[in-house]
């Protein structure tokens, strides 16, 4: 088995896509005015409009209802995210954080309310960037 694809359900299909677009870099390899793919680095991550709904049945797909999955992407430097989706993102659920696990990581919410995690492993202790942020833990 293996997992082929994320897809979203939006009732603009237009604004989430070119939300993605911006904040991952990654371009459209399919697009049609009801549904969008992604090529590299965000291959597998789909966006569809509400004419979905009708091919699964009435009420199954409740667009921009999702609050238990978290999309996440692996980055170079959350902290230069950070600056470059500042003026971006509307809804920051939390700013670049030193994780417990070992990761520096920011949460934010695109248009429709789905979470996303932008995330960088921290070094081996000894790595300036590691000790950098120690004070924030």
């Amino acid at each position: 088995m293996k997992l082929k694809q994320t897809r979203f359900v939006t009732r603009d299909v237009e604004r989430l896509a070119d939300f993605y677009e911006t904040i991952t870099g990654a371009g459209k390899s399919v697009g049609t005015p009801g549904y969008v793919e992604f090529d590299k680095p965000c291959e597998g991550l789909a966006i569809a409009g509400p004419a979905v709904q009708e091919t699964y049945g009435s009420a199954v797909i409740s667009p921009a209802a999702n609050r238990s999955a978290i999309l996440d992407f692996e980055v170079a430097d959350v902290d230069k995210e950070f600056v470059r989706l500042k003026t971006i993102v509307t809804d920051w659920v939390m700013e670049p954080t030193d994780q417990a696990w070992g990761n520096r990581a920011m949460l934010f919410r695109d248009p429709d309310g789905n979470l996303i995690n932008f995330f960088m492993p921290l070094r081996k202790s000894g790595d300036n960037r590691r000790a950098e942020h120690q004070q924030d833990i």
